[in-house]
C-alpha cells in the first residue's frame, strides 16, 4: 500500500515547483542558463522513450503543463534537471527527452535546410548548433537518429521520419571515403559509408 504522506509530499513539492516554473517561464524556453539555484535532489519524474510525461508513475495527461515543465528543462551531464530561479531538481529521460514528428524542406543561403517539428511544437531549423547524430542500433546498417534541439537536449526522430530523411540522403566524399548522409543548413551528416546503404531500408 503506497505511503500518503510520501504521496501527499510528492504532490505538494510538484505544485510547488509548478508556480515557480509559471513565475519563470512564459512564452517558449526560459533563460536557465542564466539561473543558479540550489540542488533539491531528484524527484519522481519520467519522460518515457515514446515522450509521455510521468509524475509518481501517473502520466501527465495535460499538454500545456508537460510544455511548462520542458521549458525549464535542460542537462547538466548526464543528468537532466528542471531548473527554477529558486531550486533545480532532477529528474529520469529514458532516451531523449523529445521525439522528432515532422519534417520539412527549405531553401536556405547555404543549400536546403530541413525544419523538424517535435512532439512538444518545438520547431528545429537543422544545421550549425542543431545537428544531426546516428547512432548505432545493435544491428548491421541499423542506426537511431537525433537532432539537437536545445541546452544539451535531443529529439529522437520517430522510425517513419527516419525513412522520409533517408529520402533526402546523399552520397559526398569525406575524407577521401564517399559516406551517405543529409545536408541541411551547410553541414553534412555522414550516416555510414555508401556501401553499406542497402541495409539501412532491410
Amino acid at each position: 500500500m503506497p505511503d500518503t504522506r510520501t504521496t501527499d509530499a510528492l504532490a505538494g513539492r510538484l505544485g510547488n515547483l509548478m508556480e515557480a516554473v509559471k513565475a519563470a517561464g512564459g512564452r517558449g524556453p526560459a533563460p536557465v542558463e542564466a539561473w543558479n539555484p540550489p540542488d533539491c535532489g531528484d524527484i519522481d519524474m519520467r519522460i518515457a522513450a515514446d515522450g509521455t510525461w510521468f509524475h509518481a508513475g501517473t502520466p501527465i495527461g495535460r499538454p500545456a503543463l508537460v510544455r511548462l515543465f520542458a521549458s525549464v528543462l535542460t542537462r547538466e551531464g548526464e543528468r537532466y534537471v528542471l531548473k527554477t530561479p529558486g531550486e533545480k531538481v532532477g529528474i529520469r529521460v529514458d532516451d531523449a527527452p523529445f521525439l522528432a514528428v515532422e519534417m520539412a524542406r527549405e531553401e536556405g543561403p547555404d543549400g536546403p535546410v530541413l525544419v523538424f517539428r517535435t512532439n512538444l511544437d518545438d520547431l528545429v531549423r537543422c544545421g550549425e548548433g542543431h545537428g544531426l547524430r546516428f547512432v548505432a542500433g545493435g544491428e548491421p546498417g541499423v542506426f537511431i537518429p537525433y537532432v539537437h534541439v536545445r541546452r544539451g537536449l535531443d529529439a529522437r526522430l520517430t522510425r517513419a521520419l527516419f525513412l522520409d530523411l533517408v529520402e533526402e540522403g546523399e552520397v559526398r566524399d569525406v575524407s577521401g571515403i564517399p559516406m551517405f548522409g543529409i545536408a541541411s543548413g551547410g553541414c553534412f551528416y555522414a550516416i555510414m559509408p555508401a556501401g553499406e546503404l542497402d541495409a539501412v531500408t532491410r
